[in-house]
């Protein structure tokens, strides 16, 4: 996969973030010529470029999505943009929706006009499983992110430059996780607050998410949504799972409480990757799904199964949390193992 960024130079929106900056750090094991980070926060930007001590291909931009100016020049020459700045927290959104508008929608629309303006190979853009048949601001506003990447094919012309989106589910020690959470209480002594322990949730690594961008920006002709097909597991399995952990690896003898708090503002009980009326355009493979663009439009007919390598029409009709097998405790507790190993929660 990073055999496509030999020579290029790649942009990283929200290059600071928790996915940003795991994406920034694999650029840097390819070779890539050269790797920009765009992100509103210096002290953020000082303690990444500490971090990767001073990698020679690393140009570091202050800059914000919102401002089109600022972004189009940070995008000068370059090849491929990866755009992951985004406000991703629900209740931060439900209770800021004209911010959330700012940057999710308007900031997208920016993304989007400066990468033609640039003439950008190719735009990989972050969405949320939360943007299928949404019911809070976050998800409604990247719903209409995935619109404008998706309706890129009446405004590109004779312009090169490609468009997908990435659809996530919960991205294990993101900021915007739930894990981090917990073992910051669990460390306090507890209790652990769940908002409802049968909630179901799609769960991926940062490592994964990375991993979906790179074969979405290696398999992608423009306009799709690529899937990550990712294990379930309830709140309460989650949480559960987590205090034993980290009462193992940390040495805490005293007993964790778990408190109820009920659901937050916008959450719904389980979630969605893939609705019925986007099945009938999909294609699956044995690590994704494909949502085509479902549009009669001449430059998108030759968007045919075999474009993809390794795909076969989607046999479902939709993709949820609530139909799915939740994993085992084992399962979780593996897959929690490299968040719990990582330095940020030692």
């Amino acid at each position: 996969m990073r055999k496509q960024f030999k020579n290029k130079s790649v942009l990283v929106t929200g290059g600071t973030g928790s996915i940003g900056s795991e994406i920034v750090r694999q650029l840097l094991e390819s070779d890539a010529r050269q790797v920009r980070v765009f992100s509103r926060d210096e002290t953020k930007q000082f303690e990444l470029a500490h971090t990767l001590e001073g990698d020679p291909r690393l140009r570091f931009l202050v800059g914000d999505i919102r401002d089109k100016e600022r972004l189009r020049m940070g995008m000068e020459d370059a090849d491929i943009v990866f755009h992951a700045a985004a406000l991703k927290h629900v209740v931060s959104c439900e209770l800021n929706p004209f911010e959330a508008i700012k940057t999710n929608v308007y900031g997208t629309q920016n993304v989007i006009e400066c990468a033609f303006a640039n003439n950008i190979d190719k735009v990989v853009s972050v969405s949320t499983d939360k943007a299928a048949d949404p019911t809070n601001v976050m998800g409604c506003t990247k719903l209409l992110a995935e619109r404008l990447v998706l309706s890129t094919y009446f405004y590109r012309g004779r312009k090169r430059t490609k468009f997908c989106s990435v659809r996530f589910g919960n991205v294990l020690g993101s900021r915007g996780s739930v894990v981090p959470l917990f073992i910051r209480q669990i460390k306090k002594g507890g209790p652990v607050t769940v908002t409802d322990p049968s909630m179901t949730r799609f769960f991926m690594s940062i490592s994964q998410a990375v991993e979906l961008m790179f074969k979405a920006s290696g398999l992608m002709r423009g306009h799709e949504i690529f899937i990550l097909k990712m294990p379930v597991a309830t709140i309460g399995d989650l949480a559960d799972s987590v205090i034993e952990l980290t009462r193992e690896k940390f040495g805490i003898e005293n007993e964790i409480m778990v408190k109820i708090i009920g659901k937050r503002a916008g959450e719904r009980q389980h979630e969605k990757l893939l609705l019925r009326e986007e099945a009938d355009q999909a294609l699956e493979r044995d690590d994704m799904f494909i949502i085509r663009p479902d549009v009669d439009y001449e430059v998108l007919h030759n968007f045919t199964q075999e474009s993809y390598p390794k795909t076969r029409l989607a046999e479902l009709s939709e993709y949820s949390s609530q139909d799915k097998i939740q994993m085992k405790r084992e399962e979780i507790q593996e897959m929690l193992m490299s968040v719990l190993d990582s330095d940020k929660q030692s």
